[in-house]
C-alpha cells in the first residue's frame, strides 16, 4: 500500500466517521421529539380524565342570613404555667391548647402621632 492510497483510506474513514456523527445526531434529535409528543399526549390524557369544572349551580351560595361578619377582639398571650416545684418538669397537657387567650381590655388600640409603628418609613419616629 503507498502513501497516496493510505491517505486516501484515512480520508475515507473521516468521512465515514463525519456520517456516523450526522446520523447519531439526527436518531438522537427523533428520539427527543419522540419523547416530547409521547409526553404531550399524556398530558392530554390526564387533563382529559380529571373531572369537569363546577357548573355555575353547583358554586357555594351566600346563607339566607347573609354574609358572615368577622369577630374583632383584643388577644392577650397566654403565660405558661409555673410549677410548684423547680425540679418538676412541664409536659403538653399541662399546657394550654392555644398560644392566646381573649384579652381582658377590649378597647382597640388607637394610632397616636409620632408612633406610626411603620418600621423604615423615613419619618422620625417618637419625638
Amino acid at each position: 500500500m503507498t502513501t497516496a492510497e493510505a491517505a486516501d483510506a484515512g480520508q475515507v474513514l473521516a468521512a465515514s466517521s463525519n456520517v456516523l456523527n450526522v446520523i447519531a445526531a439526527f436518531a438522537g434529535g427523533l428520539i427527543v421529539v419522540a419523547l416530547l409528543i409521547w409526553a404531550v399526549r399524556l398530558g392530554v390524557r390526564t387533563k382529559e380524565a380529571e373531572s369537569p369544572p363546577p357548573r355555575p349551580e353547583e358554586h357555594p351560595r351566600l346563607p339566607e342570613t347573609g354574609p358572615v361578619h368577622e369577630e374583632r377582639e383584643q388577644r392577650a398571650p397566654n403565660e405558661v404555667p409555673h410549677t410548684v416545684q423547680e425540679s418538676e418538669r412541664l409536659t403538653p397537657h399541662n399546657l394550654h391548647s392555644a398560644g392566646t387567650k381573649r384579652g381582658d381590655d377590649q378597647t382597640r388600640p388607637r394610632w397616636s402621632p409620632g408612633n406610626s409603628g411603620s418600621f423604615g418609613s423615613g419619618g422620625s419616629g417618637r419625638k
